[in-house]
């Protein structure tokens, strides 16, 4: 049943909705395995381990650099983009 201004549904669809973002913003960060690994990282130029690029199809990073952009991408997620007060309260 929905209440004052929202319709039926409304909270199932933002569930789904923040979901669906957090699926994409994943996938994003996955290598392309049909993209060929890179032998140097692409941000800092230092070379990529056999291993890695085994081990990642489609890797461009070295272990270093990853590292970092996981911090940064982390340290961006720590808030909620929709302002869901149930969130707000944790």
């Amino acid at each position: 049943m929905a209440g004052g201004f929202s319709k039926d549904g409304a909270v199932s669809e933002q569930i789904d909705v923040s979901i669906n973002d957090a699926v994409s913003q994943i996938h994003n960060r996955l290598p392309d395995p049909n993209r060929p690994s890179a032998a140097e990282c692409d941000e800092c130029g230092e070379p990529i381990s056999e291993a890695r690029r085994r081990a990642l199809p489609g890797v461009r990073l070295c272990i270093q650099c990853q590292t970092e952009l996981d911090k940064q991408q982390r340290n961006h997620m720590l808030f909620n983009r929709r302002g869901s007060k149930d969130s707000q309260l944790r």
